[in-house]
């Protein structure tokens, strides 16, 4: 646990002192061989073996086998907390890798700006077009989600207003950003015994964010430090998110969307979950 502490965030320090609304597209169809189908449920490995490069700018944790891949891949960008990097989060960045992501991790321990972030979707582009590239051709450049953990979660928000973005997830973010600039959903996770980034500060994101489909999750029992290492209640419900969000998995809509969502039903792992208007209107898409 002291481990653990140590790796994230001196966020304490930095982080505790720190229009109308328009239509929302709804995620695409899945594809009938989309080839990720979940046996055990979204907090389960996917099926892909992983694999992790480690570069200068960005860490890419990704499906091994890409180069042989009969499909493109969808991309997360994260952003780590203050003075961590990629390694602290790998079990989770490789958890959504082997459901079939493309995770470019920022190498920074500063994130907060999201230049790193904007610039790993600037090198999986390049990758994407060049023939010489085990990435060439196998990069879903159309669907690309944000997300990242304290000063790393405000980032995410900072990169939500990038075009390219479609969702965000921020976990635990730090207040240093206007999510009035997102245009996309996005689910706002807090920790319930969080002391470093409050409840209240992220509600306060939530509460800002009327003009988008906006749902606010806070995780029974979780502290600051719950998503480091092993990511236990986190895996599942980020997971679910992106696959529908950019893979168009429509299993995954009633974990957030409808009458009796699941995070909304499920007091054993929230303590508190929030839906503003446009989130409980958000639309199924037929299959």
């Amino acid at each position: 646990m002291l481990a653990r502490r140590l790796f994230v965030p001196l966020s304490a320090l930095v982080l505790a002192l720190a229009a109308p609304a328009g239509a929302v597209a709804a995620p695409a169809p899945v594809e009938a061989d989309l080839g990720v189908a979940v046996a055990g449920g979204y907090g389960d490995p996917g099926p892909y073996a992983t694999a992790v490069e480690v570069g200068a700018v960005t860490t890419l944790y990704y499906p091994r086998d890409i180069a042989d891949s009969d499909r493109r891949h969808p991309v997360i960008v994260w952003g780590n907390g203050t003075f961590a990097f990629p390694v602290v989060y790998r079990d989770l960045l490789l958890h959504w890798a082997s459901h079939g992501f493309v995770v470019a991790a920022a190498n920074t321990p500063q994130s907060n700006l999201g230049i790193s972030m904007r610039a790993g979707i600037d090198m999986l582009e390049r990758r994407d077009a060049d023939p010489g590239s085990d990435f060439h051709g196998r990069i879903d450049l159309d669907n690309i989600g944000a997300s990242g953990h304290s000063q790393g979660g405000a980032a995410s928000i900072v990169v939500g207003d990038d075009p390219r973005v479609d969702t965000v997830l921020p976990i635990q973010p730090g207040p240093l950003a206007d999510i009035d600039d997102v245009d996309d959903p996005v689910l706002l996770l807090a920790g319930q015994r969080d002391s470093i980034v409050f409840p209240w500060l992220v509600k306060a994101f939530y509460n800002d964010a009327d003009h988008i489909p906006a749902i606010y999750g806070e995780v029974r029992g979780a502290d600051h430090f719950t998503v480091v290492g092993d990511p236990g209640p986190f895996a599942a419900p980020t997971t679910a998110w992106f696959r529908l969000h950019l893979m168009g998995d429509q299993a995954a809509y009633p974990e957030f969307f409808g009458s009796d969502c699941g995070i909304c039903t499920d007091s054993g792992t929230w303590s508190d979950v929030r839906r503003n208007d446009l989130a409980t209107r958000f639309p199924v898409v037929a299959q």
